[in-house]
């Protein structure tokens, strides 16, 4: 869901493991003990703010029951002092569409990021969960540090405008400085502005916030679908509760054995590949691939595109200029999903014309920038929990020494994500651990789906995660298939796995291939 930052590290604390008691064995009137007991006061919900992205209030699901619903959820600013100060959760919710007497519980969604805001993402896919909401109702909410949960703020709109078009891949030694100057100065903005909150964003928090919403929503278990940092978030939660997971899937999957920089390394192997297999179907088609003759001709037309952007950027969204940073992240953005590729095409067309209008609202995306100008908190929340999380500082004398290595993972993608590792070298908080620990003993199943031609969560990950979890635990299901995650393919295989085991318990056979 949002730019090509490293993926996931996360960590776990002594402390982590005293939850369950903080919230089943306090003495009564403890407050952590009156937090279980919250009504959220459901009720129609506002139009999104500029933290979670803008725009219009969510418009009903067809049938019975299918208002969107919004509420807060009280949550401790720091779960070592849980007696402390409390934060506010944004929830949302559409109740269950089937008979009162065939529903579950509660099934709530992460869709990764992370940063991004789980109240404006869950309406806009709500119809495509029409089957799971027989017996479910489907709940979502921002992560602390997310939207309107406590947001993490940096800098200012003009700001970001212009750390979004800072040369990210530099070639000497001033543009290395400025790049550092840039990321120092973002960092501290962010602690300037958000300095209370960046030490309580990490994974292991919303783990804990999970299983508090868990319980104020009245279910014994936790029922939950994750999509690629959601899966982190879901395996670090099985982790810290194993006796209380219920029916799980994790989709997009992110591999929870590695370190941000085998993570980064990971993942430029996946966007390289990503952009192959573009390269791949464009050519293959009836009509000519207007940009390229062969999947190489295309490759190699991209990688002088961005050589020259380097040296002259050319006009975007007015005012703007579309950099070779940018188009990067254009061109990362439209890998995300097969039904992206047109765009791509038709951007790299138009941009070897001189006009990069497409590739910069395809970036504006992957940086969560409105038409309006105006930003969403989804990076500013990216870089806190990622930072927060991953222990390792890298410095440029780390990058350069890594450089071969990412260049060769991927010609197009290395640098970017090579130097994108400095991200939290200057950062207020210590990260927590090199990698999260999701070992979850004696848990329930869970659905673990691996997408070959998954960009931004390789595929690789999803075996990990599966052996991580633990035997019994993890369920590995497999989707040959294009783009970040395979539920929202719509492939039968993969629909009818996820909703034998979500609606009827149905676990499906370990190693199972889809299509």
């Amino acid at each position: 869901m949002s730019r090509p930052f490293r993926p996931r590290a996360a960590a776990l604390t002594a402390c982590a493991l005293l939850l369950p008691a903080l919230l089943a064995g306090c003495a009564e009137g403890d407050p952590a003990q009156d937090l279980t007991r919250q009504k959220p006061a459901w009720k129609a919900c506002p139009a999104p703010d500029e933290a979670q992205g803008g725009g219009a209030s969510p418009s009903p699901l067809p049938g019975a029951r299918g208002r969107w619903e919004c509420a807060t959820l009280k949550a401790p600013l720091d779960w070592d002092d849980p007696d402390g100060d409390t934060i506010d959760l944004a929830l949302i919710r559409v109740r269950s569409s089937g008979p009162e007497s065939e529903r579950i519980g509660s099934l709530i969604f992460n869709f990764g990021g992370p940063g991004g805001s789980g109240v404006t993402t869950l309406p806009a896919f709500g119809q495509e969960y029409a089957t799971l909401r027989t017996r479910y109702d489907l709940v979502s909410f921002d992560p602390r540090g997310v939207g309107r949960s406590a947001p993490v703020t940096c800098e200012d709109d003009q700001e970001l405008d212009e750390h979004f078009q800072q040369d990210g891949t530099p070639d000497d030694s001033a543009e290395r400085t400025e790049l550092l100057d840039s990321t120092k100065d973002f960092n501290a903005a962010c602690e300037d502005n958000s300095g209370r909150i960046l030490p309580h964003v990490r994974t292991t928090d919303a783990a804990r916030d999970l299983d508090l919403m868990r319980q104020v929503l009245g279910d014994d278990r936790l029922y939950y679908f994750g999509i690629s940092y959601g899966t982190e978030l879901g395996g670090v939660y099985a982790h810290l509760f194993p006796d209380t997971v219920g029916r799980a899937v994790f989709d997009a999957v992110v591999d929870p054995a590695r370190n941000p920089e085998q993570a980064s390394l990971g993942q430029a192997r996946g966007f390289q590949r990503a952009l192959d297999n573009y390269a791949e179907d464009c050519v293959s088609q009836v009509e000519e691939c207007p940009v390229g003759d062969s999947a190489q001709d295309v490759r190699d037309r991209i990688a002088t595109l961005l050589r020259d952007l380097d040296r002259r950027p050319i006009p975007g969204l007015f005012p703007r200029r579309l950099t070779e940073t940018m188009a990067t992240s254009g061109i990362a953005q439209a890998l995300y999903s097969k039904d992206f590729w047109a765009f791509l095409t038709d951007g790299l067309e138009q941009a070897y014309d001189g006009d990069g209008t497409i590739l910069m609202a395809l970036a504006d995306s992957m940086n969560g920038r409105g038409e309006n100008g105006e930003y969403s908190n989804l990076v500013p929340a990216n870089v806190a929990i990622n930072c927060a999380d991953a222990e390792p500082r890298y410095t440029p004398a780390d990058v350069e020494r890594l450089l071969p290595q990412f260049r060769k993972a991927s010609a197009l993608f290395g640098d970017f994500m090579a130097w994108g590792m400095i991200t939290c070298t200057d950062w207020a908080v210590p990260g927590a651990a090199d990698h999260p620990d999701v070992s979850a003993p004696g848990a329930a199943p869970i659905l673990v789906i691996g997408n070959t031609g998954d960009p931004a969560t390789p595929y690789e990950g999803a075996r990990s995660m599966a052996r991580a979890l633990g035997e019994g635990v993890g369920v590995e299901l497999t989707y040959n298939g294009q783009g970040h995650g395979a539920y929202h393919s719509e492939d039968r295989c993969v629909r009818n796995a996820v909703h034998g085991y979500l609606l009827d318990g149905k676990v499906p056979e370990a190693g199972t291939v889809c299509p």
